[in-house]
């Protein structure tokens, strides 16, 4: 049992299916949660049909984020929508510029409406001279420590820092999706004691990344598929670092604070270091040959296989899908195939655990595409973090506008009206 105010809730709601009381609740769920219970196929059907009878008991609210959000995230399917768009659509005819426009405006943008944003984010691209100082001088400090450090160094060169308002706060998001891909290669220029390539004013979000690593301007279809997978990672629900940005916003922090939380977050292995770990898993099989032998012997020893299965997703992870293609061409093009052959060993391998769920994630195929760009690996996860910028501010902006303190009350097991002794006395 755990303890909520006043009542006790048994633990059983943990760990078994439960229905909404829409007499008490009346939608709030809808509104305030993110992560909900799990649906079984059967479930998702009985939504679908009853949602209208379902309608007059919901706050108006809970209808208005319904019909924002749909009814329910279909994990069990492999399905990943975007403000009600598919990301198999968007990651094949749309560019990050185009859905970042959609995430923080709620609607694909017009040429103008797109072209003015294009704009404004290639403005924002330079950070303050103090903040590459402030680089400097921890350059030895691994990417994500200097990321978190100089974004929050940033809000004290932003006259808009404190100013939570919508406008302010959109303003805000929009420097900072430009301005963090900078900061990540600035640093990593400085520590190999070079200076940092100046952000380009032409080029789109994704190759002026790729053109921010060694000054060359990439291939459209390295570009591409860089655009690609900053795409498949802009959002992805209330995961841990979007709910933790969601309690910093909650206590009405700015939304600087809030992005560095949600950095703060992201840089913990059992979240953001996945691809990492698969780049590394990929290297010690060595050769295709022995990918069978590999996996076997991780599963024997209960160890897991970097780069499957997903809390959510029960089928393919759609994002997986969208990058395999890209990583084979991309090894193609680099004249290496035997990344992607290694890559579709390990998942042959893995075919018999399917049954139980277990697909590949987007973060097995993500490593080796940053590898074969000559990415160090610990830029992986600060990567992960440029793509989620927009997906981060808009979770803070819904926060604002339907603001609660998020506040979970700790249930304490230990011993209770305990005798106070005196140090003196004390064995």
């Amino acid at each position: 049992m755990f303890q909520i105010d006043n009542t006790l809730v048994s633990e059983d709601l943990i760990s078994k299916n439960f229905v909404c009381n829409l007499t008490a609740c009346k939608g709030a769920c809808c509104v305030e949660g993110e992560a909900g219970a799990p649906l079984e196929e059967k479930e998702t059907a009985m939504l679908d049909a009853d949602f209208e009878e379902i309608k007059p008991f919901l706050s108006s609210k809970g209808i208005a984020a319904i019909e924002k959000q749909g009814k329910y995230i279909n994990g069990k399917d492999g399905v990943l929508e975007y403000r009600g768009y598919n990301i198999h659509d968007l990651s094949e005819k749309s560019s990050f510029e185009e859905v970042s426009y959609l995430l923080l405006y709620g609607k694909l943008p017009t040429k103008n409406e797109l072209d003015s944003f294009n704009k404004s984010l290639k403005e924002s691209r330079e950070i303050p001279s103090k903040v590459i100082d402030i680089i400097r001088s921890i350059k030895e400090s691994h990417p994500m420590d200097v990321l978190r450090t100089a974004v929050s160094a940033l809000s004290a060169f932003d006259e808009e820092a404190s100013d939570k308002s919508y406008d302010a706060t959109m303003r805000k998001g929009i420097r900072l999706t430009s301005q963090v891909p900078t900061i990540v290669m600035a640093h990593n220029a400085i520590r190999a004691g070079k200076d940092p390539v100046k952000p380009s004013k032409e080029l789109s979000h994704a190759a002026n990344f790729i053109y921010m690593l060694d000054g060359k301007i990439p291939s459209d279809s390295t570009a591409s598929l860089m655009d690609k997978d900053f795409i498949v990672h802009a959002d992805h629900g209330s995961n841990a670092s979007a709910f933790a940005a969601r309690v910093c916003a909650g206590t009405q922090a700015d939304l600087h604070s809030a992005i560095t939380t949600g950095i703060s977050v992201l840089s913990g292995p059992s979240h953001g270091g996945a691809a990492e770990n698969v780049m590394k898993m990929v290297k010690e099989v060595g050769s295709p040959e022995n990918a069978k032998d590999y996996v076997k012997n991780l599963q024997k020893s209960g160890e897991r296989v970097m780069g499957f299965g997903h809390r959510v997703y029960k089928a393919e992870d759609p994002r997986a899908s969208q990058l395999q293609e890209g990583v084979k061409f991309l090894s193609q093009e680099k004249g290496d195939p035997s990344w992607y052959e290694i890559l579709v060993a390990v998942m042959d391998a893995m075919k018999p655990y399917q049954r139980r769920g277990i697909h590949a994630n987007v973060d097995f195929f993500a490593g080796v595409i940053y590898h074969l760009l000559g990415i160090p690996t610990d830029l992986f996860v600060p990567i992960f973090a440029v793509g989620r910028i927009p997906g981060w501010t808009i979770q803070v902006l819904e926060q604002y506008e339907n603001n609660i303190l998020l506040r979970p009350l700790l249930s304490y097991t230990g011993e209770h009206q305990q005798e106070y002794i005196p140090i003196e006395n004390r064995k």
